[in-house]
């Protein structure tokens, strides 16, 4: 009965994906039709129903909303040229200067907003003309922007780790954010390293010095952006408020940054901004409710063991079973988007990580890495479509020029699998986790 389960829920589900049905309904339509091999279709359909609204009843999940109105507030409140220029100044010397100044933005930049799309969009936009003004390769520029913008999905606050948290029953948000750091800046500076063996090989031009004074003034421009990392994160990891309640301070922080003080946002351009954050938090939200009515037809069938059996025949040697449970996430990750492929695997690969001992904060970070290269691959791969779209240059271009970056975004993915305190030493330190 397990096995038919298993065939008939995950069967269906790609059977509807290839048909193109959208990936929402497809979790509920194969949730639906598994229910119903072992349950009336009246009785399936109410599970289901009310299985989905249960999933969304969580206080944590208000965050979500909050954390992509901030960011949608940002994109058009001026934060990304004021960030690109403390980015200009921060990496002038270095060669091909305007490679890492699109990191160390895309780093910034993905963090406040915590859209890797939207940091590819906005990057990308402006730096695109610049570098192809100083002779930059126009698919290398591409390639760089697009393996730097998921940055920001690891460097809190981070939408994705906050889902995480949710459906692996509770793990700390706060533990989760300090834990992405390390992680996240060791993916932006392995992106530099090669941008700028690139760029050494290829003798693109180095910027100008950047002066005492110039490097003040761009870091006192940006300043109240970098601010918002440091009031959200303090104030979580200090316990002075929830993440939900910092998701709500980031929207009034942003809204007082992007009217008062920058004035790049008018109130007739506000209730535009709410609806395009309302219409995301909704896909954000129908995902997570069908996802748990998938979760628990998933527990119900004792799927999550059957797999785990099925890994333990393979091996029992925990580095094989890691080694395995990576490579099935970077696969999982070049056709499904982060958010639903969060939802339905962390059920069934959290249990086996942590009977070999994986702690399930370091899994957390380790599956977001994972995800987060998928969304600079083909065939799903947003961040690359983004990227390729606002440089001009055709994707197959664009994934040629990925290639070396590729291998270092592996590399970087495999440190922070098989070397646990990269990802858990600040919440070690500051959280006594």
């Amino acid at each position: 009965m397990e096995w038919i389960s298993i065939l008939t829920l995950f069967g269906s589900f790609f059977l509807l994906l290839a048909l193109s049905v959208p990936i929402s309904f497809a979790i509920s339509l194969s949730t639906l039709i598994t229910i119903c091999v072992y349950l009336l279709f009246e009785s399936a359909l109410t599970v289901v129903t009310q299985k989905m609204a249960s999933g969304l009843d969580n206080f944590a999940l208000l965050a979500i909303p909050f954390f992509i109105l901030s960011g949608n507030i940002m994109n058009k409140g001026g934060i990304a040229i004021r960030l690109i220029e403390l980015a200009k100044v921060l990496g002038a010397r270095l060669p091909g200067s305007l490679f890492h100044c699109n990191v160390l933005a895309n780093m910034m930049f993905g963090s406040i907003s915590g859209s890797a799309v939207a940091a590819a969009a906005a990057m990308g936009g402006i730096m695109s003309p610049l570098q192809k003004k100083e002779g930059y390769d126009p698919e290398v520029s591409a390639a760089v922007n697009v393996a730097s913008c998921p940055t920001g999905l690891l460097i809190p606050p981070s939408n994705t780790l906050i889902v995480y948290s949710l459906v692996s029953g509770g793990t700390s948000i706060s533990a989760l954010f300090l834990a992405g750091y390390l992680p996240g800046i060791l993916m932006g500076l392995g992106v530099m390293l090669v941008a700028g063996m690139i760029a050494a090989k290829r003798q693109y031009p180095k910027g100008e010095r950047a002066t005492c004074s110039q490097i003040f003034h761009k870091t006192l421009d940006a300043l109240p952006s970098l601010l918002l990392i440091v009031i959200v994160i303090g104030g979580i990891v200090g316990g002075i408020f929830t993440a939900t309640e910092a998701s709500g301070i980031a929207v009034v922080y942003t809204l007082i940054l992007s009217m008062v003080i920058y004035k790049e946002i008018t109130l007739k351009e506000l209730p535009k901004i709410i609806l395009d954050s309302s219409v995301t938090t909704a896909i954000v939200l129908l995902l997570i409710g069908a996802s748990s009515g998938m979760s628990w037809a998933m527990a119900n069938a004792d799927i999550p063991y059957l797999i785990q059996d099925a890994f333990l025949y393979i091996s029992d040697n925990p580095i094989i079973i890691l080694l395995t449970i990576n490579i099935l996430l970077l696969i999982i990750g070049t056709f499904m988007d982060m958010t639903p492929a969060v939802l339905i695997f962390t059920p069934i690969f959290l249990p086996i990580a942590t009977d070999i001992g994986i702690d399930p904060v370091h899994f957390g970070i380790m599956m977001t890495f994972n995800l987060c290269l998928g969304i600079c691959t083909p065939p799903v791969g947003s961040a690359l479509f983004i990227g390729s779209s606002v440089s001009g240059v055709r994707i197959e271009k664009v994934i040629k020029a990925m290639l070396p970056f590729f291998f270092i975004l592996f590399t970087t993915l495999m440190l922070v699998a098989f070397i646990p305190e990269i990802s858990l030493i600040l919440p070690k330190l500051l959280l006594n986790y």
